[in-house]
């Protein structure tokens, strides 16, 4: 029991330091990076650390890019759903078409 507490309590604290990093890019990443963590997860499976593992490398990249002056589409391309998709599991889904054409409208509003 002390174990599953001790994990819920890091991971808890891990999460808010994510969400606290994201909150400091600049604001074409927020929006990016939130709508993409939307995405993301519903294709996670168990207890969503795989969705929390990448959305901690993204925040990585996305931390070091926006610090070399690069605007977030320069970085994922104009295809936010791929850029997602590449970094996820392979899973089939029957909503993920209409899922990858909203969060494509993002990047077409910041193009």
């Amino acid at each position: 029991m002390n174990n599953i507490l001790t994990r819920l309590i890091g991971d808890k604290k891990d999460w808010k330091r994510m969400e606290a990093r994201a909150a400091a890019l600049p604001a074409d990443y927020r929006t990016v990076y939130t709508e993409m963590k939307n995405y993301m997860w519903r294709f996670t499976t168990s207890d969503g650390m795989d969705i929390v593992a990448i959305l901690r490398d993204i925040l990585d990249l996305f931390d070091t890019e926006a610090a070399a002056g690069r605007s977030v589409v320069e970085v994922t391309g104009p295809d936010l759903a791929a850029f997602c998709d590449a970094r996820l599991p392979e899973q089939q889904d029957i909503y993920r078409a209409k899922l990858r054409a909203n969060l494509n409208k993002v990047a077409d509003k910041l193009a």
